[in-house]
């Protein structure tokens, strides 16, 4: 670990105390991970403390973890075998990447949702502005509910969608499609027909195949 990241890894720690989680270093850069019910707390003193001063949110996403650390068999299919399971308890996440303009240092904070049935976080657009599009986003794409947002809405998908496209139990193919009607001179929506290809194998190819 760099001196940098020692001395983040040092105010983290004597900043937030009780309430860090866990704090991991890999691949040049620590993520923090706190518990849901202590969002609002910690964001503020990640951006109020002077030794940390993280002003900027650089982005904001959500995450699926149902299937982390799952192998796919030529069937396409997930397997999940004791040594090789999901490590963590709970399914969604929200993933905020911050930056300190001050310190010239980035983190990675990450807060798991309690509930997986209803993913439920508070949001922290009063604290980062720039985050009110990204959780309408997380909203739209994975079915997280942001407590607290000004206009909690769908932000790329139609309003009338079904389903959240990048939950990993969403079908590939989806549930309806879109057409325009020549006749009713309007687009309309009918049930999905093609077949869905969600256990088509994948293509492994060689290393080298691009050599060729």
């Amino acid at each position: 670990m760099s001196a940098d990241l020692n001395v983040l890894s040092a105010a983290l720690t004597e900043s937030l105390a009780e309430k860090v989680v866990s704090l991991e270093h890999r691949l040049g850069e620590l993520t923090l991970t706190v518990a849901a019910s202590d969002v609002l707390a910690v964001v503020l003193q990640l951006r109020e403390d002077p030794a940390l001063r993280f002003d900027q949110l650089t982005d904001l996403c959500g995450v699926d973890y149902s299937t982390y650390g799952s192998d796919l068999s030529d069937a396409g299919m997930y397997l999940q075998s004791e040594e090789n399971r999901n490590p963590f308890s709970l399914r969604f996440a929200v993933v905020y990447q911050l930056l300190s303009l001050a310190h010239n240092l980035r983190l990675r904070l990450r807060i798991f949702a309690a509930d997986d049935a209803m993913p439920v976080l508070p949001s922290v657009a009063e604290v980062w502005p720039c985050a009110n599009w990204y959780e309408r986003e997380a909203f739209d794409l994975y079915g997280i509910i942001f407590t607290g947002h000004p206009d909690l809405r769908r932000l790329l998908t139609d309003y009338g969608f079904v389903g959240n496209p990048f939950r990993k139990d969403f079908p590939l193919s989806g549930h309806v499609e879109m057409r325009y009607d020549a006749e009713q001179k309007r687009v309309i929506y009918q049930p999905v027909s093609i077949e869905p290809r969600e256990v088509t194998p994948r293509i492994v190819r060689e290393d080298n195949y691009a050599a060729h």
